[in-house]
């Protein structure tokens, strides 16, 4: 699946690893509510271990998203942003659009996500909220990378 491209006027996004950005994505990530200060280490880590669709104006990086996924049965969506001059254009819903209706993940059983504020735009492609949440346990560690960096 590594290096596929879809196209929208002036935008693109891209599977190839090789375009990301790290530094970019670190950048973003580092500053959002769901991974305050991640070490750059780790991002490079989930970068190489993920299927990553990076969002593209021309030859700029302007956002990302990330499956963790075995490409047969589940796909956990992350990392999903669109840097703040770019939003409104309808670029996140075609990010997830392109992500949702990739042929090589229509096998996937179940599709996870976990947001604080964009249950509307997710709920456009199929995601609805855990209907029987007493079934799923977690480990969560939200202080993490703090601990990490002492």
């Amino acid at each position: 699946m590594e290096g596929k491209e879809y196209r929208k006027g002036k935008y693109r996004i891209s599977t190839n690893r090789s375009e990301l950005d790290i530094a970019f994505i670190h950048s973003y990530l580092t500053r959002s509510y769901w991974s305050s200060g991640i070490p750059y280490d780790i991002v490079e880590r989930c970068v190489q271990h993920s299927l990553c669709f990076g969002l593209f104006r021309e030859d700029e990086q302007i956002g990302f998203a990330r499956l963790i996924t075995d490409y047969t049965t589940y796909g956990y969506l992350a990392d999903v942003f669109v840097i703040e001059e770019h939003q409104g254009k309808g670029l996140g819903k075609w990010l997830i659009q392109c992500i949702t209706s990739e042929p090589e993940l229509q096998s996937l059983r179940r599709w996870g996500l976990a947001t604080q504020d964009a249950h509307a735009l997710y709920e456009k492609y199929g995601f609805r909220r855990i209907q029987k949440p007493e079934i799923f346990m977690e480990i969560h560690r939200p202080d993490i990378y703090r601990k990490q960096n002492r």
